[in-house]
């Protein structure tokens, strides 16, 4: 992990990967028009939303039989542009895609990434997620209207444990303290390769305060060794007992989401066969039941207009960099 001062938003993290392929054995034989099977790239480490969302999309495709084999890989660095870098240049065995997110989108811009996501073919978004922010249990910090003090106070004595640069993470935190009246470039924020490793070391009393996706955190809350001071949705978490922060007394909602993306020599049929598996999987009752799961929002466009909303959705991230001081 990094602390990132106006002085070194650039800073990357190195690149590790990991990979896991599950094998069908004897499986029946698949319609034509579906894939043989399917490489699926997380641009970040395992336990992260990238990840998590990679591996239910795994699950599901297998287990209803939508699609072969599905293999998931996980590169982290830079924000998730390592990841993307080397799905991009690489010439893949099977039909390959790629989970993206806000926070790639953010990631291509601070960085000033070579590699674009102009450069992949937009499959499906497919669900949005709120942040939650979240304290250990024995801090002094007992509600958003304690941490906002602390921000007013003094910013670089509240260290936030959040993911890459520029994404969902880093922007709600400098939204934040930009609401408050705190200059969002004065935050203490320290960078992370995803949602494990911010859990470890807001429990470990390393930061003050970890925000991130409220799954990643949910267990320990529940446990009682983490208390959540808020969400940033529009509405509260279904079954989640947690205030939004403007119901918490800051005048802010921003969400997060993620998709799909396809390999840039993808052939028509395959791209094809790989948008109507994933039409057909969030149909299922089991990808119904993973948004339960998760607290995960449905928010499912199909390829074209799934284009469309990223065309839009890069330009209002790096407005939303600009206005926090990251570009």
């Amino acid at each position: 992990m990094k602390t990132v001062t106006r002085r070194a938003f650039s800073t990357l993290l190195a690149a590790a990967a990991t990979a896991m392929f599950v094998h069908q054995t004897a499986a029946p034989a698949l319609a034509a028009e579906q894939l043989d099977s399917l490489h699926v790239m997380a641009p970040s480490s395992p336990g992260s939303g990238y990840d998590q969302l990679a591996r239910t999309v795994q699950t599901i495709l297998q287990d209803q039989k939508l699609t072969g084999p599905v293999e998931v890989q996980n590169v982290a660095g830079g924000g998730g542009t390592v990841g993307l870098s080397q799905f991009v240049t690489s010439k893949p065995r099977h039909p390959s895609a790629m989970v993206i997110g806000f926070a790639l989108v953010g990631g291509v811009l601070t960085t000033k990434s070579p590699v674009t996501l102009d450069q992949t073919v937009p499959v499906a978004r497919l669900m949005g997620e709120a942040d939650a922010i979240v304290v250990p249990a024995n801090s002094d910090i007992k509600t958003m209207g304690d941490l906002v003090a602390r921000l007013k106070a003094d910013p670089s004595k509240v260290a936030w444990a959040g993911g890459s640069i520029g994404g969902i993470d880093h922007v709600a935190a400098g939204l934040i303290a930009k609401t408050v009246g705190v200059d969002p470039r004065k935050i203490n924020y320290v960078v992370h390769a995803g949602g494990g490793e911010v859990l470890a070391s807001t429990l470990g009393g390393h930061a003050t305060v970890g925000i991130s996706g409220y799954e990643e955190f949910r267990a320990q809350v529940e446990a009682g060794a983490l208390r959540a001071l808020a969400v940033t949705g529009d509405t509260r978490i279904p079954g989640v007992d947690v205030p939004t922060l403007k119901e918490a007394g800051v005048d802010l909602a921003v969400m997060n989401w993620r998709g799909i993306m396809a390999h840039p020599k993808l052939s028509d049929k395959d791209r094809e066969d790989l948008e109507k598996a994933i039409a057909s999987m969030v149909k299922t009752d089991d990808w119904k039941a993973a948004l339960e799961k998760r607290g995960w929002i449905d928010t499912y466009l199909p390829a074209k207009e799934f284009g469309e909303f990223l065309a839009g959705e890069q330009k209002r991230v790096e407005s939303a960099l600009k206005e926090v001081g990251l570009l």
